[in-house]
């Protein structure tokens, strides 16, 4: 590897997440979430000659990053087009899925990406930085009630109307261009603790801008299709709308987390639930990594 993983992304919950891949030597696996490799690293260290990755990131700058080895095949583009790319290398069936889900320390820490509040770079935030979505578009063209949505729905903010009207009167006077102008909108509507409160509107640009919500889903949703019975799907989420999704899904097959019947009244299961409760990092992690602080990391093996 160029480089080491650690100084892009340090890889969460590492021994659980490969403890639970069950990796089978000769296996085949998809890393949806390659970062730094850090994860990809150990996959490989667990596969025999025989077996093959799958890593899928849409940031360009993980190419500086890649593994060299055979058994790795890299796809640059969004898990969300999981199953399209395992054909396309001939590839029908898995034997298990990992995906750490949401920002990496090194987009947060890349200024000119506009992810971090402290950042005085442009209003970007796109993972993929080839598509046309910005934050500055969202701040500047949505509708009042579009605003409304995304940070209500994404970011949770409990004032997400008197914000979105700071937001609708401050771009009539200038449009948002960089960082410093959406946080001196913040600075005047703020409530509850300051540095949360800017995290919580990022993050809800931050999820519209890349559909992260409906690119999980995409995800989830292949996923299922492209397990082989007995393969396990390993998920890493980091704010409770991802995780809603996740657990429902894995419970159910569906979004809503209710079950489903068949023709006959039997509920449908698709997946064994691993662990019931999340597992989550712990203090010595926490420790050596305070951004692990609000992972949740469910297991499911498919039937």
């Amino acid at each position: 590897m160029d480089k080491d993983p650690a100084s892009y992304h340090i890889p969460v919950l590492l021994k659980e997440c490969i403890e639970n891949l069950k990796i089978k030597p000769n296996g085949i696996y998809v890393d949806v979430t390659y970062g730094g490799g850090g994860h990809s690293k150990a996959i490989l260290e667990h596969l025999g000659p025989e077996g093959s990755l799958i890593a899928f990131d849409q940031d360009p700058d993980v190419e500086a990053n890649i593994i060299k080895d055979e058994r790795l095949i890299f796809v640059n583009s969004n898990f969300r087009f999981l199953k399209r790319y395992l054909k396309l290398h001939g590839i029908t069936e898995v034997d298990g899925i990992l995906a750490d889900i949401g920002v990496s320390s090194h987009q947060l820490d890349k200024a000119k990406r506009g992810f971090s509040y402290s950042s005085k770079e442009f209003l970007d935030m796109r993972m993929q930085p080839g598509t046309s979505l910005t934050a500055a578009d969202i701040l500047n063209r949505y509708d009042p009630q579009q605003l409304l949505n995304v940070f209500s729905t994404y970011g949770e903010i409990r004032n997400a109307k008197t914000l979105t009207e700071a937001v609708v009167q401050s771009r009539s006077l200038r449009k948002y261009k960089v960082v410093p102008d959406l946080v001196a909108t913040l600075d005047a509507v703020m409530i509850g603790d300051k540095y949360k409160y800017m995290a919580q509107v990022f993050q809800a640009l931050r999820i519209e801008v890349n559909d992260e919500l409906g690119a999980l889903k995409d995800l989830l949703q292949q996923g299922k299709e492209v397990l082989k019975p007995g393969g396990r799907f390993v998920v890493m989420s980091f704010h409770s709308l991802e995780d809603r999704l996740v657990k429902n899904y894995f419970k159910s097959g569906n979004f809503s987390g209710e079950h489903e019947k068949d023709f006959y009244g039997h509920i449908e299961k698709f997946f064994t639930i691993i662990n019931k409760k999340p597992i989550e990092p712990t203090r010595e992690e926490l420790k050596q990594n305070p951004r692990s602080g609000s992972v949740k990391l469910r297991v499911v093996e498919k039937i």
